[in-house]
């Protein structure tokens, strides 16, 4: 019987990686048409209705293109970096709290957090491993901006975990059937886009792809499947973090269509902010984090211990 289990465990695993696979897919075509239409022009309509079949194009060119070897890089490290980019944002999805058949556990946000902060050295890594300038200089902005992030989001999370008072994803369902956290810590919430927005590296803070400075930043010296393999494991983040956002202020996890327009909204609303706002300037950048969130989210999570406090 336990073997059987396992094995149903595993196929649900496959089963929500394929499906995080075409979630990724989609939401390129997603962004490649809203930032065309904001940017008064078509996007992709060529392949299939509407440009559906576009994704599926781009993965197959990118797959077969041909790898670079480069003379100068560290080789092995450069080629399996982007390996372990994409395998840590895939495992962060192993511990969403469905219903049946997977590993929703006890200390699901502690292990959200330890796989985030590992996704830092694959970046780095593969920023070093390049031997190029460009490359080294975005992985690095992108470590500071990381850390410095995961700071933020941390201590915001921290208030959210002292309403319900346990790591579990689940429990934040039960907790928000009366009234939404988003209501509850408006001024969090709005902290949380912003660092997520920040530690998925995407538009205000994309400074680790700075094209104008950098190139293209950590991800120069990479093409066909090595630069295919960041861009999927920087979306799955960005959808992932999307969820995050729904599970802990709009909700929690349901299985609804309306949970899932959720979903769509906020990925949506990274797409809207990048075709809406110029790039940040990065000493504002951690000056935002340092001297901005920290302090709020540190207030405030002495407001809601006390309104716990006085709950109880």
């Amino acid at each position: 019987m336990l073997m059987n289990d396992l094995i149903m465990i595993f196929l649900g695993l496959i089963i929500l990686i394929m499906g995080v696979f075409i979630g990724v897919a989609f939401l390129t075509l997603l962004e490649r048409k809203v930032l065309g239409y904001i940017q008064v022009r078509k996007g992709p309509n060529k392949l299939g209705i509407m440009g559906i079949m576009q994704p599926f194009s781009d993965a197959i060119k990118l797959f077969m293109k041909e790898i670079m070897y480069l003379s100068y890089s560290n080789y092995i490290v450069y080629y399996f970096s982007p390996v372990i980019s994409l395998i840590l944002s895939l495992l962060i999805w192993m511990v969403i709290p469905y219903y049946f058949n997977m590993l929703s556990f006890n200390l699901g946000i502690l292990f959200i957090i330890s796989c985030l902060s590992m996704g830092v050295y694959g970046v780095m890594v593969a920023g070093w491993s390049s031997n190029s300038n460009y490359s080294l200089l975005g992985s690095l902005r992108l470590v500071v901006q990381t850390i410095s992030y995961e700071v933020s989001l941390v201590m915001i999370l921290l208030s959210s975990i002292l309403m319900v008072m346990d790591f579990n994803l689940m429990y934040f369902f039960f907790y928000q059937l009366n009234i939404w956290f988003l209501i509850l810590m408006f001024p969090l919430s709005l902290c949380w886009i912003s660092s997520m927005l920040a530690e998925t590296n995407r538009t205000p803070f994309d400074f680790a792809e700075g094209e104008s400075e950098l190139v293209s930043g950590f991800n120069v010296e990479y093409s066909g499947g090595g630069f295919a393999l960041i861009f999927l494991s920087e979306y799955s983040s960005i959808l992932f973090m999307s969820l995050m956002f729904v599970l802990i202020y709009m909700g929690g996890y349901e299985l609804t269509l309306f949970f899932y327009l959720k979903l769509l909204f906020i990925s949506f609303l990274f797409i809207w902010i990048r075709g809406t706002l110029p790039r940040y300037r990065y000493d504002k950048l951690m000056y935002l984090a340092w001297k901005s969130y920290l302090p709020v989210s540190l207030n405030l999570l002495l407001f809601f211990l006390g309104l716990k406090i006085f709950m109880l």
